[in-house]
């Protein structure tokens, strides 16, 4: 089973709620958006953006591709999938900050981490656990959505 986040362009208003609430989800004080961003010393990096062009708004995110580049590309094996969770993860303690993979993705879905220690930083669908991410629950006109498919073979 694979899982990932897909926004439809068309309802996306491009509000950037999806990266406050990511970033909220990945700090210290995850159900606490005040907190995340003023409490948290060096705010964790988003891993879903909103792009725009003209009035079109969307969201990227990590696909979690079923033929992931990133994970080829991956000179220490840091990027992989977790077949379990169904998504890529980042193993951060191999990960050596090179950018190959941020190179390599075809939607520009992993960007280096703005931290002390350089390592990349993608969707992970909020810990992958199977609850809806917070970008998902927390979009307001309900553009992005969790879709989940089962590999055939």
């Amino acid at each position: 089973m694979r899982r990932r986040i897909v926004c439809n362009f068309d309802v996306c208003i491009g509000c950037r709620l999806c990266e406050v609430y990511c970033i909220t989800s990945h700090s210290r004080f995850p159900h606490d958006v005040l907190k995340a961003f003023k409490l948290d010393g060096q705010r964790p990096v988003p891993r879903v953006t909103v792009e725009e062009e003209g009035v079109l708004s969307f969201s990227v995110s990590c696909r979690h591709c079923q033929e992931p580049e990133c994970t080829k590309s991956c000179l220490t094996g840091a990027l992989q999938l977790d077949a379990e969770l169904g998504i890529i993860k980042v193993e951060e303690e191999r990960c050596i900050g090179c950018w190959t993979c941020v190179v390599a993705c075809p939607y520009g879905a992993i960007r280096p981490s703005p931290g002390e220690r350089k390592v990349a930083v993608k969707c992970d669908l909020c810990g992958g656990t199977g609850e809806v991410p917070a970008c998902v629950a927390n979009c307001p006109n309900e553009a992005l959505r969790m879709e989940v498919w089962v590999e055939e073979g």
